[in-house]
């Protein structure tokens, strides 16, 4: 035995303990665990990070809520009313302002003309600013030029661009005047007042309006393609229209995807171009579900019928936007996530 505190030998006296009783517990045991001063500065940095984003997230939230938010609900609330924006809210109608809405062939037929706009954007108008973007990045001289004339049209606010095609194709208007001086005046037209020609003449100025968004659009995806990947399909032997096909249309899918689902989210929500230059008219030919909601809820004093327009405009980019979200976006985002610190 080793020797005791005093020289002498101390003698220890083992008991023996019953298995599988608990063990004794400790004296300090269930009593709070002081931090250390290191310990209490960590969780004040990390309270003063988060009370510092709050601040900053404190005034666009707020604006969120009061432009945004307080708008949604206060529409939906006035939509199940028969109000003409000066009369007490006592009219209840429920959802007859709804059902008044699906019905009308007016309504309808505005839906029907947004979808036209769409479909022609996807066919022609994308189409047209890719290759457009294609071609100005490459190098020669001018590009910049190019750019920047092209690009021009979508700075400009939409009330002035459609004044000034209005006044381009009014009767008599520079349009016309042009076309005799190419030989072309059989084509004059009543560009704005023909119900079977006006819709395809409101995509014209939409085209010129906003392909040049797009045409910077993929030309930012172009730019960040490596040069390296074009030129080792070159050196393979395939050629410029299946490098194009294989290599470059494939790694701009995610911009593409992008310019498709502004495209569509922006001709749901048509209204500036057509208010101006049109109204809607002639007879409700050039009508979006925007310019409707707008003559039947302001120009005709209906207020609650034009919520309720307004809430299924709203529901239906709000369906889309999600839809696109979860089926065409997602694997972009998925692409872009990295496991991290997988080895």
């Amino acid at each position: 035995m080793p020797p005791g505190p005093d020289g002498t030998l101390a003698s220890v006296e083992r008991r023996a303990v019953p298995s599988g009783s608990p063990p004794t517990p400790h004296p300090d045991a269930g009593r709070p665990v002081a931090l250390s001063p290191v310990g209490r500065g960590r969780v004040g940095s990390v309270w003063r990070k988060r009370a510092t984003i709050a601040l900053f997230l404190l005034p666009a939230v707020a604006l969120y809520i009061l432009f945004v938010l307080v708008p949604i609900f206060q529409g939906a609330y006035y939509s199940v009313f028969d109000w003409n924006g000066l009369a007490p809210l006592t009219d209840f109608v429920g959802l007859d302002n709804y059902r008044e809405a699906l019905a009308d062939p007016d309504f309808l037929a505005s839906v029907r003309h947004v979808f036209v706009i769409v479909g022609l954007s996807l066919v022609l108008q994308l189409p047209f600013a890719l290759g457009l973007a294609v071609l100005l990045n490459r190098k020669f001289r001018g590009r910049a030029v190019l750019r920047l004339l092209f690009f021009l049209p979508y700075v400009l606010a939409e009330v002035i661009t459609a004044v000034v095609w209005k006044l381009i194709l009014q009767p008599g208007g520079m349009g016309d005047r042009t076309l005799e001086l190419l030989g072309l005046g059989a084509f004059s037209h009543l560009w704005l007042a023909d119900t079977g020609v006006v819709l395809y003449t409101m995509f014209l100025v939409i085209t010129w309006k906003y392909f040049g968004f797009h045409m910077i659009l993929y030309l930012a995806g172009l730019q960040q393609i490596p040069q390296e990947l074009q030129e080792a399909a070159a050196i393979d032997g395939a050629s410029k229209w299946k490098t194009f096909r294989h290599v470059t249309l494939p790694l701009l899918g995610p911009t593409i995807r992008i310019s498709v689902f502004l495209s569509i989210i922006g001709s749901l929500q048509l209204f500036d171009l057509v208010w101006v230059m049109t109204g809607g008219g002639p007879l409700d030919a050039s009508n979006t579900m925007a310019v409707y909601m707008f003559d039947r809820g302001f120009q005709r004093s209906r207020f609650g019928y034009g919520s309720a327009v307004a809430v299924l405009v709203f529901l239906l980019c709000f369906v889309f936007a999600l839809g696109y979200q979860r089926f065409v976006l997602r694997r972009d985002v998925r692409g872009a996530l990295t496991s991290m610190g997988a080895a």
